[in-house]
């Protein structure tokens, strides 16, 4: 399969916990500023289903942000998910994280995009990227998406990747 960087056999069911970085993962890493000062980014409905799929088959997930930003905390508490932000040493965060919620890191699913998740994406058990990640993150992530950041990268994961069928969860 296209995206592949090597072959991965964990089970969703496997996975502790699922760190997703915001910006350039669950949007397409631009940001609108109006004169004001306000910033907006546009999220991926799809993604959005999919947390409510990982919420319904009980994946703990989190969002790790180094950006400090009011629409990321709204996003987050849209989703239901634990948003944590400001994190400038996002390796650090995750060893933290893991050994206080007694996790392996090799359980610990990581999606990043740019220079500063790899550190902690080389931490975890399996990766994953957007397609237009910086290529640092390509050459270390387990897994190269065909889906570009803000255009449904979880759902991707999820359906194409672990074999979820969203639609069964909800609707069958």
């Amino acid at each position: 399969m296209q995206g592949y960087r090597i072959l991965f056999s964990m089970k969703l069911a496997e996975v502790d916990l699922v760190v997703i970085d915001c910006d350039g993962v669950l949007t397409d890493n631009r940001v609108w500023v109006t004169e004001e000062g306000a910033e907006s980014v546009a999220f991926s409905r799809s993604d959005g289903l999919a947390f409510d799929a990982l919420k319904r088959l009980d994946v703990p997930t989190v969002i790790l942000s180094t950006e400090t930003n009011k629409v990321v905390s709204a996003r987050g508490r849209k989703l239901g998910v634990q948003v944590y932000q400001g994190v400038d040493n996002k390796q650090k965060f995750i060893k933290k994280f893991v050994a206080d919620q007694n996790i392996s890191l090799e359980r610990v699913v990581y999606v990043g995009n740019d220079i500063n998740d790899v550190k902690a994406m080389s931490l975890c058990g399996l990766s994953f990227c957007p397609s237009d990640a910086h290529q640092k993150v390509k050459k270390l992530a387990t897994v190269n998406l065909s889906t570009k950041g803000g255009h449904g990268v979880v759902r991707e994961i999820l359906e194409d990747h672990f074999n979820i069928n969203i639609y069964k969860i909800f609707y069958e």
